[in-house]
This record gives C-alpha cells, structure tokens and sequence, in this order.
C-alpha cells in the first residue's frame, strides 16, 4: 500500500487536490478523493490521465469553502463527473444557494458530521472537518486518515486557530497555506482595503505566520510539508519556502505550484 498526492493548481487561479491509496501489487487506486473543484473537469481528466488515473479512482469531493476559486467547476463536477460532495451544513446551505453550483449539487450533497470522523469510503479514508477563520460562508481544514496515514490540509486561513495546530500535531503530511510576504504586499498593486482585507485575522496567511505555524506544529514523526496558495503578485516560492525552512525538522519542505500540475507524489509505502 502507498499514499499518494497530487496538486493540479493551488492559488487564486483555482485549487484542487488529489489524495489516494495505491495497491503497491498492481500499482492501481483503490480508494481516492478530490479536494476543491476549482479546476474544470476537462483539465481533471487531463491531468490525471498523464498519471494512469481517470475519474474512478477518486469517490468523494471535499469542499473547503464557497469561494470561486475552489468552486468554481463544482457544478460541473456534479453534471459531468457525479460524485459525492461533501460539505458541512451551513456550507452546503451556500452551495444551494450560489450561482455555480444550486442547479446541480441537489443530487450529490453529502453532509459532514462536525466533531467526528465521517467514513467517506468505508474502511479506507475518514475524514475530520475543522474550521478555521476566513471570510467565506464556512472554511475548514481537513484531517483525512487513509488507512492510518493522517493528511492534514489548511488552505485559505486567515490566522492559525489551536485546534488546526493540534490537528497537524499529528499528521504525517501537512498542507498549509503560505500566501504572502508582508512587504511585496506592502509595496504590491493591491489597493488598501484588499490589503488590509488579506492581512486580517479572516484573510491569507503570510509566510512569517506559516512559518510560525509550523514552528509549533512540527513533530518528529512529521514528514512532508507542501506550501499552497501562493500570492501570484505578493509572493514568490523562493521567499515562502526559504521562511518556512528552518522550522521544518526532518520533514520535507516543497511549494505548490500555483497554475499548474505538481507530480503524482508518494507520501508513504
């Protein structure tokens, strides 16, 4: 068995995950999800084509929030690729209500249970939602068991919470967001107000407070760390991946790429 990762875009062009377990016998996926469905279903198919998958090998989709960027192909997810979509309650309520996805979620709403574990594909991923600040309808994190493997994954969040830190306190590979740098955003070309609206406690996470965050999080038996949703004007990988390295431990350190597809990466045999 092998736990495997893959990022098909992860910014504010749009953000969507892969995340599945692999029989090392005959190389297949025997259980996998999608997190966000910011990217359209052709580029899916596309993408992990070029890795021997298709869209039977993943058999749930996780929602983050109701922002474009992570929804903005759910509805076309829903029409063209019909899988479960799971949500808690009040996310779900503005799903229902948005233009991208009210016509089409009807027939695949799956609600979370909040405060426990939720069987996504039983015997095989779990996972667990917890909330974190930001200013969309309702934002989770995600702690995702796979057999035993624990992923962790925090994107869009605007100030680190304690119970996201006790979650990646336990994780094997922890997906964090590490948006901006405090002076390219400073000196940068978005007005005030979208700057002050970034660095607010319901914003984006800047390199420092990443680094911080992981500073407290790491663990020994901590072991890839992925950086996602990158700043396109506000942000450069060298900056966030060189603040977050001197806290990481043993743990492996890599930024995701924001427009296009990262490798289909092994994270455990």
């Amino acid at each position: 068995m092998s736990i495997k990762f893959k990022s098909f875009s992860s910014g504010s062009c749009g953000n969507c995950y892969f995340l599945g377990v692999f029989s090392e016998e005959n190389r297949r996926c025997e259980a996998g999800v999608i997190i966000d469905a910011g990217v359209s279903p052709r580029r899916l198919k596309k993408e992990l084509q070029c890795d021997g998958l298709c869209f039977d090998d993943f058999s749930a989709v996780l929602i983050t929030h109701d922002h474009m960027d992570h929804i903005r192909s759910l509805g076309s997810f829903c029409k063209h690729i019909g899988k479960p979509v799971w949500a808690t309650e009040s996310l779900h309520r503005a799903l229902s209500r948005h233009t991208m996805t009210r016509f089409q979620i009807t027939d695949y709403r799956m609600e979370l249970q909040e405060g426990t574990w939720n069987e996504l594909i039983p015997g095989r991923i779990s996972a667990y939602c917890f909330r974190v600040p930001h200013d969309a309808s309702d934002t989770v994190g995600y702690a995702i068991l796979l057999d035993s493997y624990k992923f962790v994954i925090m994107t869009d969040i605007g100030e680190m919470t304690q119970e996201a830190l006790n979650w990646a306190r336990q994780a094997d590979t922890v997906v964090i967001e590490s948006n901006y740098d405090p002076e390219m955003l400073r000196l940068g070309p978005y007005p005030p107000e979208l700057q002050k609206r970034i660095r607010s406690g319901h914003g984006h996470l800047s390199n420092p407070e990443c680094a911080e965050a992981i500073q407290a999080f790491s663990h020994d038996g901590l072991e890839h760390i992925f950086l996602c949703h990158l700043s396109e004007h506000n942000n450069t990988p060298e900056l966030a991946y060189k603040e977050s390295l001197p806290f990481i431990g043993n743990a492996s350190l890599a930024t995701l790429p924001r427009q296009t597809a990262s490798p289909l990466i092994t994270l455990a045999y």
